[in-house]
């Protein structure tokens, strides 16, 4: 598990080291700015899987982020259809993080957003790893904390919004630190 704030750090003073040589990705982290609803519009701070998925070769200014049903991705999602060319959320437990992302990819989904299910997770990643099963996937996995996605599904629940749109991945590189709108409760 790695803190959430060392990613900030990273990206302001040591952009040059944490620069990857192949897509969007930036050292161990991610970024995706929800654009609606407006109560939390906020650039999150995601990791990619470690050792299974795609990367980001693409820059989606829109794209929704649609909630998976059933929320843990295990299985034929109720609504798969919505799904296709989008970002599913999904919630960790129940199989293995490669499995979920399978579901969403079976789905036609460009890729998934996992959240961890410890709601009160505000500050550790998990490092999401292959399973056993030597299977693979194309699309990107990223993992999200707990606090992130509970917060999420909870502002589309109040909205009753089946989904948020955001922007992905973000260069935050090119935004001023004072400008950074993160999340007000993952500040330490």
């Amino acid at each position: 598990m790695v803190p959430g704030a060392a990613g900030w750090y990273c990206l302001v003073l040591w952009l040059p080291a944490c620069v990857a040589a192949h897509g969007l990705r930036i050292h161990d982290y991610l970024y995706f700015q929800v654009l609606s609803p407006g109560d939390i519009r906020y650039i999150f701070t995601a990791t990619p899987a470690k050792d299974f998925g795609g990367i980001f070769h693409t820059r989606y200014e829109q794209i929704h982020l649609v909630p998976a049903e059933p929320p843990e991705a295990c299985g034929e999602l109720s609504n798969g259809f919505f799904i296709q060319d989008q970002i599913a959320l999904v919630e960790r437990g129940g199989c293995s993080f490669l499995s979920k992302t399978r579901v969403v990819q079976e789905h036609g989904g460009r890729a998934v957003i996992i959240s961890d299910n410890a709601v009160d997770n505000d500050s550790f990643y998990v490092e999401m790893i292959q399973d056993s099963t030597q299977r693979t996937v194309d699309i990107p996995a990223l993992f999200l904390l707990g606090r992130d996605g509970y917060m999420i599904r909870r502002s589309l629940e109040q909205h009753g919004l089946p989904w948020a749109i955001i922007s992905i991945p973000v260069n935050v590189t090119s935004i001023p630190t004072f400008e950074l709108l993160q999340p007000p409760w993952t500040f330490w």
